[in-house]
């Protein structure tokens, strides 16, 4: 991966030399404007506002307009007198819990990458030290000409820097709550977390951009001289429902396809599935956007599926280890048995010849014996 910047790490009195590289990349599909006539390119072009001339780049420079209207001219050189120590260093000023950052302050992202083999050891010192102490590292750094906040952590065994916005640039979200007071019984949040239990978790990897593919296709088929598939209009839902009603009805939709897909029985298909729509979905649709929330129901579905199944085949693969557990235990019970049963045999047979060696012997020494004793003269 190509290096958008080299600079170093400032840690203490350890200076890690490091490249900047691009950790995101963006899919999104790019249009061109072009002119309908005859779909030439339409181009942007700098003119000036004075003499309505055509000008360079080579003739463009800064100015920074007042508030009354005024444009105050501004040279690179007077920029470069700035004081900027962070202009090539990552400059760590603290190390602080990762819950500490709030998440609205998350921009691009990057990674660092050791800059030579000198770089290897004192790299891997921080990011061992950042592993161990569970914490990140708060930076300053300077890129395209502007001093920025910085949040490196681990990732794998990378140090990842992510860009943070500057606390004064956070707004505050005034007039973005419900105007009205708004009372939550306790039964309405056990549906809700009724609903959130039933249609369970989703793997982040799985997921994609729906719309992009649906662009790319139209785009394939206009390509090849096809004419493009109308969408047929969705039912957007707008009808206006009784909360606690959609939530029940949700759980229902969501146990019986689990329970339906389970037993492979189909029930849990024509299952009537309740929408739940919040105005924005309404204005959104209304507006011609696409993430209506027929589109969020189906994907929500289809959630609830996929974890059906899978609790499905996890309990079909429990039973069948149980099965097999069961089976190899008595198959175990049996061969001990056998094996006994074959010992005491052997064992018996064992003593049983013992026996008659042992008859066979006395049986041996007698009739020696008698060979061997001395004969009575019989007197005359």
């Amino acid at each position: 991966m190509r290096s958008i910047w080299n600079g170093a790490i400032s840690f203490g009195l350890v200076s890690i030399p490091v490249k900047l590289i691009n950790a995101t990349e963006n899919h999104s599909v790019s249009f061109r404007q072009i002119h309908l006539t005859d779909g030439g390119r339409v181009r942007y072009r700098k003119v000036c506002e004075v003499d309505g001339e055509e000008v360079t780049a080579a003739e463009i420079g800064k100015g920074y307009e007042d508030a009354d209207g005024s444009v105050i001219p501004i040279t690179d050189e007077d920029l470069g007198s700035l004081p900027l120590p962070t202009a090539k260093t990552i400059e760590i000023v603290a190390f602080v819990p990762a819950d500490a950052i709030d998440p609205l302050q998350m921009d691009a992202a990057y990674y660092l990458s050791a800059n030579g083999v000198p770089a290897a050891k004192p790299y891997t010192l921080l990011r061992e030290a950042l592993k161990r102490s569970r914490k990140v590292a708060v930076a300053k750094y300077a890129l395209r000409g502007r001093e920025r906040l910085g949040m490196l952590r681990v990732v794998d065994d990378v140090i990842a820097m992510h860009g943070l916005l500057w606390p004064d640039e956070i707004r505050i979200p005034e007039d973005v709550t419900p105007e009205t007071g708004v009372k939550v019984r306790d039964a309405e949040l056990d549906l809700a977390d009724a609903l959130m239990a039933t249609l369970g978790e989703v793997d982040m990897d799985s997921l994609h951009d729906d719309y992009r593919e649906a662009v790319e296709e139209l785009v394939a088929a206009k390509a090849a001289g096809e004419v493009p598939r109308r969408a047929e209009p969705q039912d957007t839902g707008g009808k206006v429902i009784d909360l606690v009603a959609a939530l029940e009805s949700s759980v229902r939709a969501a146990k019986e396809a689990r329970e339906g897909g389970a037993e492979g029985d189909g029930h849990g298909e024509d299952a009537p599935v309740a929408k739940v729509t919040s105005m924005a979905d309404h204005k959104g649709a209304k507006s011609g956007r696409p993430g209506s929330s027929t589109a969020g129901a189906k994907k929500s579905t289809a959630g609830s599926e996929k974890t059906a199944a899978k609790k499905n085949a996890a309990k079909k693969t429990t039973a069948s280890k149980s099965a097999e557990k069961q089976t190899a235990e008595k198959q175990t019970a049996a061969e001990k048995t056998a094996e006994k049963q074959t010992a005491t045999k052997k064992s018996t047979a064992k003593k049983s010849t013992a026996k008659k060696s042992t008859a066979k012997k006395n049986t041996a020494t007698k009739r020696s014996s008698t060979k061997n004793a001395p004969r009575k003269r019989t007197s005359a």
